[in-house]
């Protein structure tokens, strides 16, 4: 269990380092305060644009981290795998 357990911390270290979940949430924030920005232009005057780009950017923020956690997981899962480990999920 010993080499189990430094395989996964070395595979954990190399996703930590490989992914990106922080850029992939800070990109996902900007786009989507953007296009709600626009979204919020295009609606025309009832609507805050303010409030639409927040909105938006927090989705595109929990949506990117999201994605980046996932990649996580896959890097993670491919490292174990690669190392010789069955991984199920």
């Amino acid at each position: 269990m010993n080499r189990f357990e430094l395989d996964l911390s070395e595979c954990r270290q190399f996703a930590s380092q490989t992914s990106g979940a922080a850029e992939r949430a800070a990109a996902g924030a900007v786009a989507g305060a953007i296009f709600g920005a626009l979204l919020a232009a295009a609606a025309g005057a009832k609507y805050d644009r303010g409030s639409v780009a927040r909105v938006g950017a927090l989705s595109g923020a929990v949506g990117g981290a999201a994605e980046g956690e996932t990649d996580q997981r896959n890097i993670i899962r491919r490292c174990l795998g690669g190392r010789g480990y069955l991984v199920l999920q």
